[in-house]
């Protein structure tokens, strides 16, 4: 092994673990060599060169090797496909001279083909397979890729890939869909069927789909490779140690619960990232020790996890704490950045004031730069006090992109980190960190909301001035709801002015609270992923995502009675001791679900808001002298007369049961008392609504008295009310459909071995329980 080689690898940015793995193989490190030095050394060719090194095994000689490499340089082979094509050639005909027309024609050289001609040859293609693909599905990709190749051998592979799995979707549908079976051919004259309409996806599929990343706006982005660099040795580096696969960060400030809006940021970077077979990390921007508490980063992990993604790696900012210090240095160093003694006040002067006027340099910024390496060093010892001295990078006081007004890059704080504990007493700003960490961890594609579009410049400033791999920042809009305060101030005030019950009340749109209240995490995902991803910032409805909600219970939850404002009904042509058992589908449409059986007795309760005593046309339900369906019950009861207490309040009907052949205009839901069966059961309920009044509290036209003023009064009401027996399956976080009631689900105070349940409600249900 050539220390010689391993210097001459190690300065083209191969690292020191790859330098001497080259070096040692003989066959490779000779090719390699033999490449640099008679053909280029252009960083842009680097990895090409070294693919043609490490692959050509079979090439009789140096001259084909040059040859083949002098093609690369001249960018007649352009992928690795053309590569492999050109090495197959020049091994076949060994030592004999290369025809130039053949090795074109061979190779591909000058073959350009079009998306237009691409989508062309997979409707061709994909009308030849239709049986295959009836059969096989999805997994018919391999296939079509394969006829592909064959069809159009020089075309983009990825581009071809990505059309193809657009394609299998339209005929399709969704990955995980039933398949979609064609009809059989018919005669071109008959009269043609009308087509079936497409089944709707379910909640879960539309989960899952990736229709948001290769339509719209990010489908427009760079692929890997594609961003351009200060230095090009700085991407082929990247691409080394990534392999050229997508990379992607969540990266949330631990300092709080996760909100809504946190949900598309997860379902963006962790499906862009799988769209494209790439990896996500979870990235811990852990630059504010006052603010950060390890509930924070429990929590976060647990959000994440619970909405079905999994880090690939999870990492902190602080782990790189020693690198952005000798960063900063490093910065000094170059005069880019400087120690200054201002004030928070001198600052927002020099930066034009409330005025926005003239912008000026501060006294510090020219100072030498040993001073500034003195002063930054005396900070880092802690001979200063909090606010005495921060760095700030030397930016541009005159751009009009604030963020270029010599952002604080570290400042003193004597805070005792989560992590760190007490090493540090300076700790840098996001604005210095948040691009740095993205550079060091290789992201591809740093996303963001566009709170943030400003600071795309200075992030790319900071990566520059310091000659690092730089990423693509790329801007989306903001997610808000309407009836929903993400703001993490606010929202703290409402949990320390006691307004809500905690960070996890159902009526708050956190994470933890939505949770608590009965979402389930495919029914936000499905929802973030049908909005789409663009740059325009929206108030969607909440109602919006309540819809998706309802359809994925209606789709999975198991269903329950319950009495809410319970009224004794006895039926008086049953025994004393009637007592049977009626076995209730759990689900109505999914028999998988199983079934559970119920007491039905002579003494039942019913929802007092179900019985009138006097007539009314408009009213289905029970009714003095008139009958009314029971759930799950095969016949009718017939109301006779009622009881009433001394108010004249009724607290009891008294009713016959009877066969009819009239099938009743309405079903209601009903408990039964069985001591055998210790029926009914208890159960606490919270029925929630929005916790403002108004779509917009913080709207001062409308709202004039404040946000606070806005606090609807009503926004809980707790119900003690009856359940069936078969509540006694409930775990915490279960979900029911409470028959003609709405959707609700097992709060954390429930004690399910004592049987004391809680049940939040989630949403009520599309149908008004007055026409069943």
């Amino acid at each position: 092994m050539s220390e010689a080689s391993i210097a001459l690898f190690k300065s083209l940015g191969f690292s020191d673990q790859k330098a001497k793995e080259t070096a040692g193989n003989k066959k490779i490190c000779g090719r390699f060599e033999t490449l640099l030095s008679e053909v280029s050394k252009d960083d842009k060719f680097i990895a090409a060169l070294y693919t043609l090194a490490s692959t050509a095994t079979a090439i009789a000689g140096s001259t084909h090797l040059i040859y083949l490499g002098k093609a690369i340089v001249e960018e007649k082979l352009k992928t690795t496909d053309q590569i492999a094509a050109a090495i197959k050639f020049t091994e076949a005909i060994k030592e004999g001279p290369i025809d130039s027309k053949a090795f074109d024609e061979a190779c591909g050289v000058g073959v350009e083909v079009t998306l237009k001609e691409i989508i062309a040859a997979i409707n061709k293609i994909m009308v030849a397979k239709k049986d295959e693909i009836e059969k096989k599905g999805h997994s018919a990709l391999g296939v079509l890729i394969a006829e592909m190749k064959r069809e159009l051998r020089w075309a983009n592979a990825a581009t071809v890939k990505e059309e193809v799995e657009k394609k299998l979707v339209e005929v399709l549908g969704p990955k995980g869909a039933p398949v979609k079976k064609a009809a059989p051919a018919a005669d071109a004259t008959a009269k043609k069927p009308a087509v079936a309409p497409q089944a709707k996806p379910t909640i879960a599929e539309m989960a899952k789909t990736h229709k948001f990343v290769h339509e719209g706006q990010l489908s427009q982005l760079h692929k890997p490779g594609g961003n351009p660099q200060i230095k090009p040795e700085l991407m082929t580096e990247h691409l080394k140690r990534t392999g050229g696969r997508v990379v992607t960060r969540f990266p949330p400030e631990p300092n709080g619960f996760l909100h809504i809006g946190h949900a598309k940021a997860i379902n963006v970077n962790f499906g862009f990232a799988q769209a494209h077979g790439g990896i996500t990390n979870l990235r811990y921007d852990d630059t504010n020790p006052e603010a950060e508490e390890e509930k924070y980063f429990t929590s976060i992990l647990d959000t994440i996890r619970w909405l079905g993604f999994e880090p690939t790696e999870i990492t902190y900012s602080s782990d790189h704490f020693q690198r952005l210090y000798d960063l900063a240095v490093e910065l000094i160093q170059k005069d880019k950045a400087y120690i200054c003694h201002c004030t928070g006040e001198e600052i927002h002067h020099h930066r034009g004031g409330d005025s926005m006027g003239p912008r000026s340099e501060c006294s510090h910024r020219n100072r030498p730069i040993s001073e500034s390496l003195l002063e930054f060093e005396r900070m880092k010892n802690g001979e200063y006090a909090e606010g005495e001295a921060i760095l700030r990078m030397k930016m541009d006081m005159f751009n009009p992109n604030p963020q270029f007004w010599d952002l604080v890059a570290y400042r003193v704080l004597y805070s005792h980190h989560y992590r760190t504990g007490d090493a540090w007493c300076i700790y840098p700003t996001y604005d210095y960190t948040h691009c740095l960490v993205d550079s060091f961890e290789d992201i591809t594609h740093s996303l963001c909301t566009t709170e943030f579009t400003l600071s795309r410049e200075s992030y790319y400033w900071l990566v520059d001035a310091l000659e690092l791999y730089k990423p693509v920042q790329w801007e989306y809009g903001r997610l808000a709801l309407t009836y929903a305060i993400m703001s993490k101030r606010k929202l703290l005030q409402l949990v320390n002015e006691k307004y809500v019950i905690g960070w996890d009340d159902p009526r708050l749109y956190t994470m933890v609270g939505v949770r608590r209240r009965g979402f389930t995490p495919e029914a936000i995902n499905a929802f973030v992923r049908e909005l789409g991803v663009t740059n325009a910032n929206s108030v969607i409805p909440a109602e919006r995502l309540e819809n998706f909600v309802r359809d994925h219970l209606n789709e999975v939850a198991p269903r329950l009675m319950v009495v809410m404002e319970p009224i004794k009904v006895t039926i008086t042509n049953l025994p004393e001791d009637h007592h049977e058992y009626i076995n209730v589908a759990n689900h109505p449409k999914d028999t998988a679900m199983g079934t559970h059986a119920i007491p039905f007795t002579r003494t039942i309760y019913i929802d007092a808001s179900d019985f009138k005593e006097e007539d009314d046309p408009d009213f289905f339900r029970l009714i003095l002298g008139k009958s009314v369906g029971l759930q799950n019950v095969p016949r009718q009861i017939t109301a006779k007369e009622v009881v009433k207490d001394a108010t004249g309040k009724v607290i009891e009907i008294k009713a016959v049961i009877e066969d009819s052949t009239k099938k009743p205009k309405a079903y209601i839901q009903w408990v039964a008392e069985s001591k055998k069966d210790k029926s009914p059961v208890p159960v606490e309920i919270r029925n929630y609504s929005n916790l403002f009044l108004h779509p917009n509290p913080l709207d001062k036209k409308v709202v004039p008295g404040g946000w606070l003023s806005d606090i609807n009064p009503n926004s809980l009401i707790v119900v003690n009310a009856m359940a069936e027996v078969g509540v006694r399956t409930a775990k915490v976080e279960d979900k029911f459909q409470f028959q003609r009631l709405g959707y609700y689900c097992v709060d954390k105070d429930s004690e399910v071995a004592k049987e004391k349940y809680v049940f939040n409600r989630t949403v009520g249900l599309k149908e008004d329980s007055g026409k069943q």
